[in-house]
């Protein structure tokens, strides 16, 4: 089922999602419907809280990036991408590892119209859960590394515009302020039904 994505605006963005406890069919369909509305929407990554919910959750689909573009390991080893991918992390922590950090443009499914440059770092290391609950360590760079890194600030209350540079924040000024009008009279809609 395609969910409705928050905008930015709404407050849940900036909530920090609450740790994943019960492995169930719920979280599974959750997972899957984050699957579809990212999907539907031709993202790359989805959090939780951008389908209303606060939990430590995401999803990522990153299989249509070239492969050199993907370097990764999960538990050791490299599978097939299409094998790991669409891929749900609950509860992932992300550890910088030694390397440069590298600028580039990002957008965000919560920010429609909305594209900034965001340095990351290159390399980083993310420990999670999948669906069934059982521990993974995955080691990425790249665009694979960012992207993580994008969907894991999200479940902490961080937003891209955030790592943005106030200058190139400020010219996107009337942006963000119409996004934000649009999310209050959305909330103020919701109220009254």
């Amino acid at each position: 089922m395609e969910l409705r994505i928050t905008i930015y605006g709404e407050p849940i963005l900036r909530e920090t999602g609450k740790t994943v406890t019960t492995f169930d069919e719920s979280l599974k369909r959750l997972a899957s419907d984050m699957i579809e509305t990212m999907h539907e929407a031709e993202g790359i990554g989805l959090a939780a809280q951008q389908v209303n919910s606060a939990l430590m959750l995401c999803v990522i689909d990153v299989s249509h990036l070239n492969d050199a573009d993907l370097d990764y390991q999960i538990d050791g080893k490299r599978p097939p991408i299409d094998l790991i991918m669409p891929l749900a992390m609950a509860n992932p922590e992300v550890t910088e590892l030694p390397g440069d950090d590298l600028r580039a443009e990002e957008g965000c499914l919560s920010f429609p119209g909305v594209r900034g440059d965001v340095t990351r770092a290159e390399r980083i290391e993310v420990k999670y859960q999948d669906l069934d609950g059982k521990p993974h360590r995955m080691i990425a760079a790249g665009w694979m590394a960012r992207v993580i890194q994008h969907e894991v600030d999200h479940l902490n209350g961080v937003l891209f515009i955030d790592h943005m540079e106030t200058r190139q924040k400020r010219m996107m000024d009337s942006k963000l302020k119409r996004l934000k009008r649009q999310s209050r009279d959305f909330l103020a809609q919701r109220s009254k039904a």
